[in-house]
């Protein structure tokens, strides 16, 4: 089981959280929403919580609930810059469709 960083999200990690001036790292996770059925989470983490399973990719800390560790096993998260736009990308093997606004997922 594995979630991993490629170099540019971490880099974007990393000066993220030295701006903000704390936090231990990442934390991804899933919610149930949109037509798809499932919805990614992401969000700055400034404790690990007790249920959290952590992995260290490129330099980050990156942190998943139990619950959402099945759909996000063997992720990759990229930061892509494409156009005028920039975000984090999802690459989630265990996808298998997406809705066509682009914002939820099923497995």
């Amino acid at each position: 089981m594995a979630v991993q960083l490629t170099d540019r999200a971490a880099e974007h990690v990393k000066r993220y959280i030295q701006k903000r001036g704390k936090g231990v790292g990442l934390r991804l996770g899933v919610r149930t929403t949109g037509c798809s059925g499932l919805a990614y989470k992401l969000e700055f983490a400034d404790e690990i919580q007790p249920e959290d399973t952590t992995f260290e990719s490129n330099g980050v800390r990156v942190l998943v609930d139990p619950k959402s560790l099945a759909y996000l096993d063997g992720t990759e998260l990229d930061f892509v810059r494409e156009g005028l736009n920039e975000g984090f990308k999802f690459n989630n093997p265990n996808e298998k469709d997406r809705c066509g606004c682009g914002e939820s997922f099923n497995v």
